[in-house]
C-alpha cells in the first residue's frame, strides 16, 4: 500500500447515507488508513454513514446544496471545487455523481475511476436513452469503470459501448467472520424470538425499488398456521406503505419493523430463511451478509443473485414480481430444517472463498494504484 501514501482521493457520492455503496466504501476506507488522505462529497448533504468512519482516518466532509437550474453552471460549479481540492484520484459512484465525470472530461484535473453498483427504480426495467448516452460520453475516458455484476458488465460494453479493457469487475465483498457471529439482544427493542418460533428475514432500505410489497403478500400467502413471523430491519420513504399493507393483508401482527440497524450482524443470527424481493440489483451485500451468515436464501432473480448465491440455493431464485414463486420457496425452506441447513451451509462456504473482504481489498487497492501510476 505503499504506492498510495499521501494520496489524495475525493469520493463523490449521490449520497453518504447508510446504504450499500456508502458502507462498502467506508469499510474500504479503514482498510487503507489514515496515510491516505479522503475527501468525500455528499450530492444531497447527508453523512448518516460517516459513522462507520475510524476515527484515525484523515477526512474532510462537503456537503453539496445543487440548487442551481443550469446543469452547464452546476457542472462548471463542480470542475472549480474539483481543482482547488486538487486531488491525486477522482472516485465516483453511481449515476448521482455523473455530472462530475463530465466536469472532468475535458482536460483532466486527475484520472477517475467511476463505479456503477445498480439502478433506482426509473432503470428497473431498463435503461434510459439519455442516460445511455450521458454514460458513453461521460465514463468512456474513465480509468476504469468499476462493476460488481457480469450483468453490469454486458450493460457496460454492449449499451454503454465502453471499451471493453476499462470495464473492470471486483465483486463485493464482506467480512465473513463477523456475519457469522450471534445475534445480539436488544438490538430490535421488544423482539425477542420464541422457541420453536421461525423467522423469514430481510435487511433493505425501504424503497420502492426493493418491492417489499411482494414479501409482505408472499409472506402473507403462507397461511397463519405456521409459527412464522418476517422481521424487516431498514427504513426507508415506503416504510409507512408498507406498515400499512401488513395491517390491511391480515399480517400486521406477525411482521415486525426493526428500523434501521446500524450493525446487521447483530440480527442475522436470529434469521432462518433471508429473504429479497427487489425489482432490481446488481450484486447485494446483504445477499452476501446472509449467506456469511449461513442462511439460505429466497430472493427474485435479478442482477446477479442466481450466480452469486450457492447452488444448493438456486432453485430458491425466483422470477422477479413472481408473489406465488416467492411464497413457494418460502414455504419449501420453512418446512425443512435440514434443508435450510444443507443450503445455509453452502452458501457460507460460497461467501467464505468467492466473496471475501480480504479479495475485495486488494482488488481496490491495485485498481487506485494503477490509476495513479498511468498518470
Amino acid at each position: 500500500m505503499s504506492s498510495l501514501t499521501g494520496r489524495h482521493f475525493l469520493h463523490v457520492f449521490p449520497t453518504f447515507n447508510a446504504g450499500g455503496v456508502p458502507i462498502r466504501i467506508t469499510n474500504v476506507l479503514n482498510h487503507l488508513g489514515p496515510s491516505v488522505r479522503h475527501t468525500i462529497v455528499s450530492m444531497d448533504s447527508r453523512f448518516k454513514a460517516k459513522s462507520r468512519l475510524d476515527g484515525s482516518l484523515n477526512c474532510q466532509l462537503i456537503p453539496i446544496e445543487n440548487t442551481s437550474t443550469n446543469p452547464i453552471g452546476s457542472i462548471f460549479a463542480m470542475r472549480t471545487l474539483l481543482r482547488r481540492c486538487a486531488p491525486d484520484l477522482l472516485l465516483t459512484y453511481n449515476w448521482g455523481s455523473m455530472d462530475w465525470s463530465l466536469a472532468n472530461l475535458v482536460a483532466p484535473v486527475c484520472p477517475q475511476v467511476h463505479f456503477e453498483s445498480g439502478f433506482g427504480p426509473e432503470e428497473a426495467d431498463g435503461q434510459l436513452r439519455r442516460r445511455v448516452w450521458t454514460r458513453r460520453v461521460a465514463l468512456h475516458r474513465v480509468f476504469r469503470l468499476v462493476v460488481p455484476s457480469h450483468t453490469l458488465v454486458d450493460l457496460a460494453t454492449r449499451v454503454w459501448r465502453l471499451d471493453p479493457r476499462r470495464v473492470l469487475l471486483i465483486p463485493n465483498g464482506v467480512d465473513c467472520a463477523r456475519f457469522a457471529r450471534p445475534p445480539r439482544a436488544g438490538v430490535v427493542p421488544g423482539f425477542t424470538k420464541a422457541d420453536g418460533e421461525l423467522i423469514v428475514g430481510t435487511a433493505a432500505p425501504l424503497r420502492a425499488e426493493k418491492n417489499l410489497s411482494c414479501l409482505l403478500k408472499a409472506f402473507a400467502a403462507l397461511g397463519s398456521d405456521a409459527k412464522v413471523r418476517l422481521l424487516i430491519a431498514g427504513d426507508g420513504p415506503e416504510r409507512a406503505n408498507l406498515e400499512q399493507e401488513a395491517r390491511a393483508l391480515g399480517i400486521g401482527a406477525r411482521v415486525v419493523f426493526a428500523g434501521h440497524v446500524e450493525q446487521v450482524e447483530d440480527l442475522l443470527g436470529w434469521f432462518d430463511v433471508f429473504a429479497m424481493s427487489s425489482d432490481t440489483e446488481q450484486m447485494p451485500n446483504s445477499l452476501i451478509q446472509a449467506m456469511a451468515a449461513g442462511l439460505p436464501v429466497a430472493a427474485t432473480d435479478v442482477g446477479d443473485i442466481k450466480v452469486i448465491a450457492a447452488p444448493e440455493n438456486g432453485d430458491f431464485i425466483v422470477p422477479k414480481q413472481d408473489r406465488n414463486a416467492l411464497t413457494a420457496a418460502l414455504r419449501r425452506l420453512l418446512e425443512s430444517a435440514s434443508l435450510r441447513q444443507d443450503i445455509g451451509a453452502a452458501n457460507r462456504e460460497r461467501a467464505r472463498t468467492v466473496y471475501s473482504q480480504d479479495r475485495m481489498f486488494k482488488a481496490y487497492t491495485e485498481v487506485y494504484a494503477a490509476a495513479l501510476a498511468a498518470t
